[in-house]
């Protein structure tokens, strides 16, 4: 077939080559800042907290009281029967040897046990240094020094952020490799190809490249907070979403080629057809991501522009560097099955027998429709109802690493021995005059165990601290009868440590940190509760706080999109209300099977909101490829013929996308993280649920049920309504 455009050859061959080009220098400078991540990314909670909450003002002041920013580490020594002199003297050599190390501060002499069973040492680690690393290196001296008969673990702050790090460490290899093999493997099925996977997996490959150095850039000059979390999401969203995009754009192509078009005029009608909807999908997910910048949490809100910064490169690959590829490759990339008809298979005649899977099923919608989507209606509300069962309240920085974690089994180790929350105290700040007054109020608390106020100029950095006759008396760690240094006084407070009763990551130790600020808040005015237990109670608060404001914003945001594109308010609202129902589903499934098969103790506040942002914008975007494809299709065919035609020509689009796209979600599954092992499997489920149900099922058969009006109020609802009246008393409704 002669070119049905006058673009000369060399055009036609060097805009694709030039596209190319760009796209290979790109992803060639982008791809080694994959091990570069780390040396912009912080995975410190209370750095995500806002400036308003006490956890985040106590940590901005506690270098004014000790001098210097640190995270602590608990060394935990036990052993079966009481500890020797000479253990004890082999732990002391160990806890001078530790101090030694680059990063690590003064460490204390071993704090022993009442039981005699077991000792404690605390390591301050530089804030600012590789706390991983340290703490490695920590864990590693240990070991190989602690004497026989002995047991020791690492724990404290410093070592659950070495094992959640730990954790994070396969994003950059084994998470990409998996995600990327899942996807070849379900595109050569879909394909039949050796050739068209390569170029589409290329696609996602080079976005991700580019998407990764921008944000890289931003996250080097502060512009963003990127962590760990952040960046498995964006690497993920980016290969599941310009997969989606290049699949859309690979349809259209296909349908060209079928119908006998030259490779360039091909490309060119495949940009034409697949140009709005991907802009209109991509667009919709970016305007649901940047909502998070109403978040109060700084990870969250950082998601936002990061993951919106790669769907925009995905879209930008989908429509530039995948049309360049395919316009240089043409048919050849379809080898060995070549395209050989572009036809919609559906014929008009309702009693014609029709062929394949997506025309049977679409016959099948047209004559049940109402059976149908109530049918579908009525498993997916049965599968909501699980989301009562939802535990989404925030759950122990013990419990964030799946399997095994030294921390935790230090944790465990010094409940046993010392009172659980040593290792993670209270830091409260207290107006130097109303010290006897926050004294009572602490003393008085049952989750309160012990008291030591911070001063400078004692040789442990802290002072024991208790009331006696309604005064405040300092306590020395030293002889008898050895004066007290003074508490650090810094812009007339002074600084508490609380140790708790209750591990400091346990709800009991959050109710304590709770009781005490409202108690604070009514007798002694201007006191700051913190620390680790107060950041993860801050946290949980401001996630349940974005989640209740950010979810009704982006369906808002996604429902004005979906009027404008399809110019239309009833048929956007029906879509909206399916996507919410399928995401309700999708929850409660998800509840259940956490509950019951894996026994999670709980879910992160954060995981209903990202489960929300992504099931309901890329859900949405299904919605796009269908309904955009309908609405073409009934300009020439009519509402009801053109949502038959509109399934068949979308069906396997939509089912290998749906299928990619849980595929590489699911992939998040293999970092031993608690929050993405979560987010895994409920976007992954859903996103099936919306392929295999919504999609095909429900969202066809009730657009056919209401017919035309399904586009009211829109000149397409007006046109179809004066044809009808125009045929009457014939009756025919569509």
């Amino acid at each position: 077939m002669k070119s049905e455009t006058r673009v000369p050859r060399w055009l036609r061959l060097g805009i694709p080559a030039l596209l190319v080009l760009i796209w290979l220098v790109g992803g060639t400078v982008g791809g080694p800042y994959f091990g570069r991540v780390d040396e912009v990314a912080t995975n410190d909670q209370s750095s995500f907290l806002p400036s308003s909450a006490d956890a985040t003002k106590v940590n901005e002041r506690l270098t004014d009281f000790t001098g210097a920013e640190e995270i602590p580490a608990v060394v935990v020594a036990a052993a079966d029967s009481p500890l020797d002199e000479a253990q004890l003297a082999a732990l002391a050599e160990l806890g001078t040897a530790v101090g030694e190390l680059e990063g690590v501060g003064e460490v204390s002499p071993p704090i022993p046990a009442e039981d005699g069973l077991a000792v404690q040492l605390f390591v301050p680690i530089d804030a600012a240094a590789d706390v991983g690393e340290i703490v490695g290196e920590v864990r590693t001296l240990v070991q190989d020094d602690v004497p026989a008969g002995v047991d020791a673990w690492v724990t404290g702050p410093a070592g659950f952020t070495a094992d959640l790090v730990e954790g994070f460490l396969g994003i950059d290899g084994l998470l990409l490799v998996v995600a990327l093999a899942a996807v070849f493997v379900i595109l050569v099925v879909v394909y039949r190809s050796p050739l068209l996977p390569i170029l589409v997996l290329l696609t996602s490959v080079f976005a991700l490249c580019v998407a990764l150095l921008t944000v890289w850039w931003l996250a080097k000059a502060e512009v963003v907070v990127l962590n760990g979390q952040v960046q498995g999401i964006l690497f993920i969203l980016v290969i599941g979403a310009a997969t989606d995009y290049a699949l859309l754009y690979t349809a259209r192509y296909r349908e060209a080629i079928g119908a006998g078009a030259n490779r360039w005029d091909a490309a060119l009608r495949a940009w034409k057809g697949s140009v709005e909807p991907i802009l209109a999908s991509g667009g919709t997910v970016i305007a649901g991501l940047l909502c998070l910048l109403l978040s109060d949490l700084a990870s969250n809100k950082a998601l936002g522009p990061i993951a919106s910064i790669g769907i925009a490169f995905s879209m930008l690959s989908a429509l530039t560097f995948l049309p360049a590829l395919l316009a240089l490759f043409g048919r050849a990339a379809f080898w060995p099955f070549i395209p050989r008809t572009g036809a919609i298979d559906l014929p008009d005649d309702p009693a014609a027998p029709v062929r394949g899977i997506w025309p049977r099923l679409a016959r099948f919608v047209a004559r049940r429709a109402r059976l149908v989507w109530i049918a579908s209606t009525a498993v997916l509300l049965i599968g909501a109802a699980g989301v009562l069962q939802l535990n989404a309240n925030g759950v122990p920085s013990s419990d964030l690493v799946l399997g095994a974690s030294e921390a935790r089994d230090g944790q465990a180790a010094l409940a046993e021995h010392f009172p659980a929350g040593s290792g993670s105290p209270a830091s409260i700040i207290v107006p130097e005059d109303r010290l006897a007054d926050a004294l009572g109020v602490l003393e008085d608390n049952p989750g309160i165990e012990s008291i030591t106020a911070i001063a400078a100029d004692s040789p442990t950095g802290q002072v024991s601290v208790a009331l006696q006759d309604g005064a405040p008396v300092f306590t020395a760690a030293g002889p008898p009868g050895a004066p007290a240094p003074s508490p650090t006084v810094s812009e007339g407070d002074v600084l508490l440590s609380a140790t708790l009763t209750e591990p400091a990551d346990s709800l009991e130790a959050e109710q304590t940190v709770r009781d005490l600020r409202a108690t604070f808040a009514d007798e002694v005015p201007g006191v700051l509760v913190g620390g680790s237990t107060a950041t993860d109670v801050d946290t949980n608060d401001t996630s349940i706080r974005d989640r209740t404001l950010i979810i009704p914003v982006i369906l808002v945001v996604i429902l004005v999109i979906l009027m404008l594109l399809l110019r239309s308010v009833l048929a956007p609202v029906l879509l909206i209300l399916s996507t919410i129902l399928s995401f309700g589903t999708a929850l409660g499934v998800s509840a259940l099977v956490f509950n019951h098969v894996f026994d999670f103790p709980g879910a992160d506040p954060a995981v209903p909101l990202y489960g929300f942002v992504f099931l309901v914008a890329l859900g949405v975007d299904y919605n796009i490829f269908l309904m955009s494809r309908v609405r073409e299709e009934t300009l020439t065919h009519g509402t009801r013929r053109g949502i038959a035609r509109g399934l068949v020509a979308t069906g396997g689009v939509i089912t290998s996308a749906g299928l990619v796209l849980a595929a590489t979600f699911a992939a998040l599954g293999v970092i031993p993280i608690l929050f993405l092992a979560q987010i895994a499997f409920i976007v992954a489920f859903g996103v099936l649920l919306d392929t295999f149900v919504v999609r095909s099922l429900l969202v066809p058969a009730l657009a056919h049920d209401i017919g035309s009006a399904i586009w009211w109020p829109s000149k397409l609802w007006r046109r179809e309504r004066a044809e009808r009246r125009s045929v009457r008393p014939e009756g025919r409704r569509d």
